[in-house]
């Protein structure tokens, strides 16, 4: 049987993906990512990301934290609500990172990808060019996040190969992850 690979529909009343966006809002959000930000920081990043530029959304996921492979940056389950990210990863990222805007910039386009997944794109190869295009409209291209989503994580930081591998086991959920979706009615 062979997999099914869904793509969304295009959202009503637009032929297609929405124009690039103007001059403020890519500033706007990239400012988030170039300082200090948990990862319920970067997340309102990604979402908003997302929604301008394709502009579709989906609230009410969860975010965990998993001892995984060093080659798996995260998954997300299909039909699941929670994306699990390599521990390992993020902490070895961050004890490399050069500054604050290149590990958020990590933790967004792998977030980002996962909540592309989340939306509906199951194939990777489509998922990774729809990062990027979102990537790119959002914050240009000279952004760090833009080049690490056109690039491949594992030849930017070779480092990551060796982070602490894991078999998964172990799962951490993160707490105030997606408070966008429920700041309203949940404090």
């Amino acid at each position: 049987m062979s997999p099914v690979l869904l793509t969304p529909a295009t959202p009503k009343g637009r032929s297609g993906p929405a124009p690039p966006l103007a001059g403020s809002a890519p500033s706007a959000l990239a400012h988030v990512l170039a300082g200090p930000a948990d990862f319920n920081g970067v997340f309102r990043v990604v979402r908003d990301a997302v929604h301008r530029v394709l502009g579709i959304e989906r609230p009410g996921l969860g975010l965990g934290l998993s001892n995984l492979p060093p080659y798996v940056g995260a998954y997300w389950q299909i039909t699941g609500n929670l994306i699990v990210l390599n521990e390992g990863l993020v902490q070895t990222m961050r004890a490399n990172a050069t500054s604050p805007l290149e590990f958020n910039s990590f933790v967004y386009v792998i977030l980002a990808h996962e909540y592309l997944h989340s939306l509906g794109y199951l194939d990777e190869h489509a998922v990774r060019k729809v990062t990027a295009y979102v990537t790119r409209t959002a914050f240009g291209s000279d952004h760090p996040a833009t080049r690490m989503a056109e690039g491949d994580l594992w030849r930017l930081f070779p480092f990551l190969a060796y982070a602490p591998a894991g078999d998964g086991r172990r799962l951490k959920v993160v707490p105030r992850f997606d408070l966008a979706a429920t700041e309203t009615y949940i404090r």
